[in-house]
């Protein structure tokens, strides 16, 4: 009853001083005041879908899209002229995070800590994530995965119970606060790293966790939105990093492609791309606040995911569980706190699509606060509504179908793609790892036909394989080698690329109907090879992006190999 007066005080208090924030705008000049001072603009306004078209939602970074059709955006120089041109009305609104001003912390001692009612400042974040490792050396490890624009560090506590990674484990990821005014999951997400390492050995749940996985928890993707203000405040902190880019639009795109917010990829977004590319992450979440919402991919398509049935099963049980612990009304938007993407709002270039299709994860955006900057006499009550559903949702990297894929003749772990018969599309097959050949395909219960395939060993399938509820299959499979050199010459119409001249990035389509595993090799005119990659094009009007843009110009030639037929493609690069 006390954390129910708490909430409906507050919304007493904050909703009437926003609404009476809005400012009727009868021309821009408080815009582009507002846009000199941060950088960004917040506000709101309504558009028939017709005028809000795709190019639109591109050029602004929509914040929600509420049950009247008001849309909240927010928009950056660039951004807010292209709106402008649309001559609607709109209402420019206060920055959600100047509303209050909580309560820093500028040192925190994790030994006496009791109390979790405040934000840290940067440099006490810092020293927070370090005492983590050095309190709890046989359990955690903190991996600095590159910096900001501004030079701050982007910070991963790794937490497993050797201290990083060992085969046959899950690697799972949790990180916050891409929107540096997002501020609530960052809390949170310190807090849990305390949570696990501190319960380790204590609580079940926990053990199984850090036991079987090898788990990444970043509580702060973009440090330079969040302390916008300097380094001792959260207050006035901006959406967009320090170059007015809205990082959860700044990633390839499975439709629209690199870039397709217009922006070069971002340092925070490089340092993720390239975490994502020398880890295997089986699951991830990305947290975020301004609604309270379970929104899973895709957010760039109209069609379901292939494993759309899994992802409302486990939104469901993230939302159902929030409800149990938490006041009437918490976590109850849309469908009942649980959305796919695009029936929400559709955008490109968002980081739980780029992780899915490129990588090959589920990972989901949570929206855990509908205000998002919370007052710090709030933080806990959020954590007792979320913390269960944290570990229930890294539970889920544990079920499912998994195995380790091995040479037949010499054991060896094998580096191969599992395919669902019927049921995968849109990159939604998994892969093994190369370092143990484990692999891990969580999924909706039933029964399925799975199909391995790896370059120079031929395909296996295994029929029926039975998947139920929060529970593991284990497939084991030893792949037979080829021993065959590739001579034979794959139909020329089974790949095209295009453009072709281009400009640097180039499209590999697939036009076959069945699976295939294929080695990607693109030469120089001179031999020396600038690309090596393995991909399992499944028929389902795939297509893989080769980017040549960093390349001088002239002749490449890209080869295709299936382990025992090739196609040469001459590119040409201008």
């Amino acid at each position: 009853m006390k954390r129910l007066y708490r909430f409906i005080t507050f919304l007493s208090i904050i909703l009437p001083f926003v609404c009476s924030s809005q400012i009727l705008i009868t021309d821009h000049s408080e815009a582009y005041r507002k846009l000199k001072e941060r950088g960004e603009v917040y506000f709101r306004f309504k558009a028939d879908i017709n005028v809000f078209n795709s190019e639109m939602v591109k050029a602004l970074s929509i914040d929600q899209i509420d049950s009247s059709g008001m849309i909240y955006a927010y928009a950056n120089n660039k951004g807010f002229e292209q709106f402008k041109d649309l001559d609607l009305n709109y209402d420019l609104l206060q920055p959600p995070s100047m509303i209050l001003k909580p309560a820093m912390k500028a040192a925190v001692d994790l030994k006496n800590l009791n109390d979790w009612d405040f934000y840290p400042t940067y440099e006490a974040y810092v020293d927070m994530m370090y005492q983590f490792a050095n309190e709890y050396p046989d359990l955690c490890t903190v991996v600095n995965i590159g910096q900001s624009e501004e030079e701050r560090d982007l910070l991963v506590a790794r937490i497993s119970d050797n201290a990083s990674w060992e085969p046959g484990e899950t690697q799972f990821l949790y990180t916050s606060s891409m929107h540096g005014d997002e501020t609530t999951g960052y809390v949170l997400m310190l807090r849990l790293i305390n949570y696990l390492l501190s319960n380790y050995g204590v609580d079940p749940v926990v053990d199984n966790l850090v036991n079987n996985m090898d788990i990444w928890i970043n509580p702060l993707a973009n440090p330079d939105g969040t302390y916008y203000n300097g380094n001792n405040t959260v207050f006035g902190a901006k959406r967009f990093n320090s170059n007015n880019v809205d990082l959860n639009r700044n990633y390839a795109d499975p439709d629209d492609g690199p870039h397709p917010d217009g922006y070069e990829y971002q340092v925070e977004t490089e340092a993720f791309m390239a975490m994502a590319e020398v880890n295997h992450f089986v699951m991830a979440a990305n947290f975020h606040g301004g609604a309270e919402v379970f929104n899973y991919p895709w957010d760039t398509w109209s069609h379901f995911h292939a494993d759309d049935a899994w992802w409302y099963y486990v939104g469901r049980e993230w939302a159902d569980t929030a409800h149990k612990y938490s006041p009437p009304g918490y976590f109850t938007d849309l469908d009942n706190g649980v959305t796919n993407g695009y029936a929400w709002y559709t955008t490109t270039g968002s980081r739980q699509d780029y992780m899915n299709y490129f990588h090959h994860c589920r990972e989901v955006t949570l929206e855990i606060s509908s205000n998002k900057v919370l007052p710090e006499s709030l933080l806990d009550d959020f954590w007792e509504y979320n913390y269960r559903s944290f570990l229930g949702y890294m539970e889920q990297a544990l079920f499912g179908i998994r195995g380790i894929i091995t040479d037949e003749q010499t054991g060896l772990p094998v580096k191969a793609s599992i395919f669902i018969e019927g049921h995968d599309m849109d990159n939604s097959w998994v892969a093994s790892h190369k370092e143990d050949g484990w692999f891990f395909r969580p999924i909706f219960e039933g029964s399925y036909d799975l199909t391995f395939f790896a370059p120079g060993y031929e395909p296996k399938t295994v029929e029926d394989v039975e998947v139920q509820t929060r529970q593991e299959s284990i497939v084991n499979i030893t792949l037979k080698s080829t021993n065959s050199q590739v001579i034979e010459h794959l139909p020329d119409e089974l790949f095209t690329v295009g453009p072709n001249p281009g400009p640097g990035h180039f499209n590999l389509h697939y036009n076959g109907h069945r699976p295939i595993i294929t080695n990607l090799q693109i030469l120089s005119e001179q031999g020396s090879v600038i690309l090596q990659d393995a991909t399992i094009f499944n028929g389902y009007h795939q297509s893989y992006h080769l980017d040549l843009s960093a390349q001088p110009v002239g002749i490449y030639f890209l080869i295709v190999s299936d382990g025992t037929a090739s196609a040469t493609v001459k590119l040409i690069l201008r």
